[in-house]
């Protein structure tokens, strides 16, 4: 297995549970099968592979994923479903053509919510190179924009260090027409030389033609809550629901949408033995829409307004730090990375927990593009990640 391999499962569990039996840690764990998770991969990957390789916001294959996870929550005769549906604004790029100084086809994809080119012939503009800085980031402080002149040029900005809205925004403040983020990645190419560092102090031209469907779209997002336990004390299990356009999602985060499914399947009498009921917590299981637009689903989720200090946050994090490496699984704490759908929680005082995996690489190399595939998860990995946050299910008050 490769190592970068990585499993995305974000999750912020918890309840207490007394059952037909007495739910431990180790239990809950011992339920979770290999066969199970792999088994609703497949699924989900064939539903990416009969919609255009995606599962994106706004497009077909989100639906059918949507209409996927309702037929494994049943009919409702264990969990209270809501489909909420909101609107948000679509964007595709319907076209995207860069051609590079000597003529040749550059392989681009677009950003969302671009803007579009005149068309038909695009726009043709000198290109000017933000100077590369592998410690610090290229194009991510101001002071690298100084005495470079890039108004009404394209910038070529190398990736990496910070977000590409740090890059894009300083780019615009500086004049640029447009930014081309090229690939920091070795390992992944996109494109012509002719746009690298190579050509730094030559006056090169470009043409770019863009072509963007901006429209707003409904769509929708799944809340399973179970029907027993405190109302009052909710814990909430989350995972996106939707890819990039560009790609799979499978790691992201077709991997949590799977862990969500397993961890409802042992409450639900779709099983052939129901396991466990009567928690004394609520559950109450999110299927994101739209996270990949900017978390607007789980933003636009109006049920949450309680107050909790920062030590709460630690108590999830406790009992996963105490379970995994008492079975023999290396953790540490981390800060919170990447902004997910546990944003708008956290802003709100609600405490939050998860686990995640590097398997000693940085980034997961498939990370938001199409070899994010079926091939891309550590199966090994995966099931251990998801056995440990189905333990909390019995011991977080």
């Amino acid at each position: 297995m490769k190592a970068n391999n990585f499993v995305r499962t974000l999750v912020i569990f918890s309840a207490g549970a007394c059952a037909y039996k007495q739910l431990t840690p180790q239990l809950a764990a011992d339920n979770i099968k290999a066969e199970d998770l792999d088994k609703t991969i497949q699924a989900l990957y064939k539903i990416i592979l009969d919609n255009s390789n995606n599962r994106a916001f706004g497009l077909l294959g989100y639906k059918a994923s949507l209409d996927f996870v309702l037929s494994h929550l049943g009919g409702g005769d264990d969990f209270a479903i809501t489909v909420q549906p909101f609107k948000h604004l679509f964007s595709q790029a319907r076209k995207i053509v860069l051609t590079g100084p000597d003529g040749e086809h550059v392989d681009v994809v677009s950003l969302q919510y671009n803007h579009a080119t005149p068309l038909p012939n695009g726009v043709t503009s000198s290109l000017a190179l933000i100077p590369i800085d592998d410690v610090r980031g290229s194009g991510c402080f101001e002071d690298q924009w100084r005495d470079i002149d890039v108004k009404g040029k394209v910038a070529l900005i190398k990736g990496g260090k910070c977000q590409f809205a740090n890059k894009l925004k300083l780019a615009k403040d500086s004049g640029a027409s447009a930014a081309i983020v090229f690939n920091d990645n070795p390992d992944q190419t996109v494109g012509s030389g002719s746009l690298g560092a190579e050509n730094f102090g030559e006056n090169l031209e470009i043409n770019l033609t863009i072509d963007m469907l901006t429209e707003k779209h409904e769509t929708w997002q799944t809340i399973a809550g179970t029907k027993t336990g405190d109302s009052n004390s909710v814990v909430m299990p989350g995972a996106h629901l939707d890819s990039i356009q560009e790609g799979p999602g499978i790691n992201d985060n077709g991997s949590g949408v799977a862990a969500l499914l397993s961890i409802a399947a042992l409450l639900s009498i779709a099983d052939s033995v129901k396991k466990y009921k009567n928690l004394e917590n609520r559950l109450r299981f999110a299927f994101w829409g739209a996270e990949e637009s900017g978390m607007i689903g789980s933003t636009y989720y109006p049920y949450y307004i309680v107050y909790a200090d920062s030590d709460a946050h630690k108590s999830g994090a406790k009992y996963l730090y105490e379970f995994s490496t008492n079975t023999g699984y290396p953790a540490e704490y981390t800060p919170f990375g990447s902004p997910s759908d546990y944003v708008g929680f956290l802003e709100l005082g609600i405490p939050i927990s998860g686990i995640f995996a590097r398997a000693g690489a940085p980034q997961d190399a498939c990370y938001h593009t199409p070899c994010d595939d079926i091939k891309n998860i550590n199966k090994e990995t995966f099931l251990s990640m998801l056995r440990l946050p189905a333990t909390p299910l019995q011991v977080l008050p």
